[in-house]
């Protein structure tokens, strides 16, 4: 699976001595019940509700932008009580999910503009298809495909889904790169030429049609 190189502005985004990579439009509330293992990626506008409760999350984990984690809860008479969440290895949320899951497995793909409800465990191995709904309390089984509204399961995930994650993960993770001063002049000098091959197409196109019309006539 080939992953395109993400250049990112080293002013907008912190990399913990674990190798977590957070943009610093992330909102992370109660910081210190969020815990990220490593290798970890999240994008500008990301909300983590560690306020709430702690949040775990494993090893490359990537999680789109404008994505919000927040911890289940369970409404009692005198109040709600909110429970830890936990998210596995080597899975990717993608942009605009709600997530209010007690339990993410590992090598799981969430698709953008997904909302999973309270309570819900996702096991190992899981596709959950994008602007899938998952109700509140639902447990989706491991190498499952679900998708709709509500979401339903729709077909069996591939057996080589731990395999499949594990280097889509890695591939992202090493590919969102720290924008370099190299890097930058070389995506300027491309723009430059692409601009200049635009301004001979302009140039040229007068020609093309007078000849097209002589060809006409």
């Amino acid at each position: 699976m080939e992953v395109q190189t993400f250049e990112y502005d080293p002013k907008d985004v912190v990399e913990t001595a674990q190798g977590n990579k957070i943009h610093k439009q992330c909102c992370a509330h109660g910081s210190q019940n969020i815990m990220l293992n490593g290798s970890s990626i999240l994008l500008k506008d990301v909300v983590v509700r560690g306020d709430m409760a702690q949040v775990r999350m494993g090893k490359f984990c990537i999680v789109g932008e404008r994505t919000v984690i927040r911890p289940s809860y369970k409404q009692f008479q005198k109040g709600a009580t909110y429970f830890h969440s936990n998210v596995g290895d080597h899975v990717m949320i993608e942009e605009d999910c709600v997530i209010e899951a007690v339990q993410i497995g590992s090598y799981v793909h969430i698709g953008a503009g997904s909302i999973i409800g309270n309570g819900v465990i996702v096991k190992d191995c899981s596709i959950i298809l994008p602007k899938s709904v998952i109700p509140p309390n639902q447990i989706i089984p491991p190498f499952t495909v679900f998708g709709g509204n509500p979401a339903k399961q729709i077909d069996d995930a591939p057996e080589t889904t731990q395999l499949l994650m594990t280097q889509a993960t890695s591939d992202y993770y090493q590919q969102y790169i720290s924008e370099t001063p190299e890097l930058k002049k070389k995506y300027e000098d491309e723009l430059q030429q692409q601009i200049e091959q635009l301004k001979q197409i302009q140039e040229e196109l007068p020609f093309f049609r007078c000849l097209k019309a002589m060809i006409v006539n």
